[in-house]
């Protein structure tokens, strides 16, 4: 099976995630956001730390460590699942979660710091999910498909259908 032409997913998201990141940038003053409906708006948010602002509190030198150094070594791994990828699915889940860690990973690169701009809330504004990227979107949908695949997958690795356990 031919490999290579699924790495334009991974650029077409890194593509998608840096352009909409732009736009935002040059759009939205950091730090405010700009209402679409009552339940969405579009922010500019710098997020230094990681998942869901988590760990913004460390200093330079661990968090250098946690978010330049932990991405590389995943990058790493994605490189081997990528190559052993049996099928067409997994290729596409891959790929995808490639270009969502490629997207952020050049904007701690360039900003030190990841832009987050889509935001959910509720119309009373009181709670709301974390804001997120399109690189978050297709990292998080990519990792959450990729091990239900894994666990419902009937293969035993052998390419033989594994005997249903019910």
């Amino acid at each position: 099976m031919r490999r290579w032409p699924y790495l334009a997913i991974s650029a077409a998201v890194v593509i998608l995630d840096q352009a909409t990141k732009a736009l935002v940038v040059a759009s939205v003053p950091n730090g405010e956001s700009k209402p679409v409906f009552s339940w969405f708006a579009i922010v500019h948010w710098l997020n230094t730390g990681g998942l869901w602002g988590s760990l913004q509190e460390l200093s330079p030198v661990p968090r250098m460590a946690i978010f330049f150094v932990l991405p590389l070594l995943g990058l790493g791994l994605l490189a081997y699942l990528f190559i052993k990828a049996k099928g067409r699915l997994e290729l596409v889940l891959i790929s995808a979660i490639l270009g969502g860690a490629l997207g952020n990973l050049a904007d701690r690169v360039r900003l030190g710091a990841v832009v987050d701009f889509l935001y959910f809330h509720l119309p009373s504004g009181k709670w709301g999910w974390p804001a997120f990227n399109v690189a978050d979107a297709c990292l998080s949908t990519g990792i959450i498909l990729l091990v239900a695949l894994g666990l419902f997958s009937k293969e035993d690795g052998k390419g033989k259908n594994a005997p249903d356990p019910v």
